[in-house]
């Protein structure tokens, strides 16, 4: 039985009894196949448009032939950390062949994604020390600067007036840190990393990227953000995941040799947990080989990603200012963002809500992501349910939808 505070604490939570009493509670959603363009819910069909598997590798047969491989060899589990027992020769090579693709001296990988950013953020920036966030970073940025004991300012998104006079007011001497994603991950635009290098540079600031949207994704032959912005030598730490275009789960850093050293005895995510699985390690080393070796994966997501944004645009949604795989329609309203989910899973269709706290009530949107193996046929069908769904519940966007519908 739990205790009086504990109950309390507890029942002052309503919300998701009221979402699952209106029927529109659209969280933990158990999926019966893999993670494709299409899955299967309830015994139900449907099409997924909210998967961050960029590449579609994740049902890729090298890569699971890779991860069985390795689980044959080194078994299930490494049984500690990467401090003590746990490393395999087999992240190491991981770490050699993600620091050779993204252009750094050395890597580490760590546990997830989340891990990365927790405890390198964490572990750089200590009391006296200063951290620069954009306000849209993912959740896991914040979290890993408000473990430092470093000062916290947030700049307005891509503000860069904002953020040189928060740089300016920081003593020249003191280690200053700009973490900033690459990709925005609810959002879909791109970091203006340019202008931020260039900062950086004139306030001695030290630059970290992260590539979990990014990587597979932007720049030549999906190497990220910095790579796109032909300036992966002004960038000093690069942060990528496995769980979005490299099909596995895990992440990692990449910087100068002596930087990974001092993170390998410093971030307490990487010190503190068992290391990442051999099958997850040898799926994401296999999943970078092939997005190596099939270019051509890169170019199908971009030509899907550019016929959606086309077909969103000329619909008339509130697309905002995306210019990646991430497309958020814009209902500002939470309640029929919820509603906007469950009606599109009865038409077939499996969409992301984004609420409020993760953005504000005002900012609340559907999260429709693409992949590399969707058909243009399959992006017309979600697209004309999406403009069904809006105009049933009177979104404020699209001057044609009655007539589509219509018709």
């Amino acid at each position: 039985m739990i205790n009086n505070a504990l109950k309390k604490k507890i029942d002052a939570f309503k919300t998701v009894d009221r979402l699952k009493e209106a029927d529109i509670y659209p969280f933990f959603r158990p999926l019966q196949s893999d993670q494709d363009t299409e899955v299967i819910i309830g015994s139900k069909r449907i099409l997924m448009f909210g998967s961050n598997s960029y590449l579609g590798l994740t049902n890729n047969k090298q890569v699971k032939d890779a991860a069985k491989k390795a689980i044959d060899k080194y078994g299930s589990g490494c049984a500690g950390s990467r401090f003590l027992n746990g490393t395999l020769d087999l992240h190491l090579e991981l770490e050699e062949a993600l620091a050779d693709f993204v252009g750094k001296e050395s890597a580490l990988v760590f546990s997830t994604g989340y891990q990365v950013n927790v405890g390198v953020i964490s572990a750089l920036a200590g009391r006296n020390d200063y951290i620069f966030l954009d306000e849209w970073n993912h959740a896991c940025i914040i979290d890993g600067a408000r473990l430092s004991f470093g000062k916290i300012y947030k700049y307005g998104h891509s503000d860069m007036a904002h953020l040189e006079k928060l740089l300016a007011n920081a003593p020249i001497d003191a280690f200053k840190l700009i973490a900033t994603d690459g990709v925005f991950s609810m959002e879909g635009d791109i970091a203006r990393l340019d202008e931020i290098t260039t900062l950086a540079k004139k306030y001695n600031a030290t630059v970290f990227v992260d590539d979990a949207h990014s990587l597979g994704v932007l720049g030549p032959g999906g190497r990220g953000t910095a790579a796109h912005f032909n300036n992966t030598h002004k960038v000093d730490l690069i942060m990528g995941t496995f769980s979005k275009s490299l099909a596995s789960i895990g992440g990692f850093v990449a910087a100068d040799k002596r930087v990974i050293e001092y993170l390998k005895h410093h971030a307490r995510s990487l010190m503190f947990s068992a290391s990442i699985s051999p099958g997850a390690a040898a799926s994401a080393l296999a999943a970078l080989e092939v997005m190596k070796a099939e270019p051509e994966r890169i170019e199908k997501l971009w030509q899907n990603t550019n016929y959606t944004l086309d077909a969103f645009r000329e619909a008339g949604f509130d697309i905002g200012p995306t210019e990646s795989p991430i497309i958020p329609i814009y209902v500002r309203d939470n309640e029929k963002t919820f509603l906007m989910a469950k009606m599109l899973m009865d038409e077939g269709v499996f969409v992301n809500p984004v609420v409020s706290p993760a953005v504000s009530s005002e900012s609340s949107m559907i999260r429709f992501s693409l992949m590399s193996t969707h058909s243009f046929k399959q992006i017309d069908y979600a697209v004309e349910k999406i403009k069904k769904v809006a105009y049933k519940l009177k979104i404020p966007q699209v001057n044609a939808v009655k007539e589509t519908v219509k018709a």
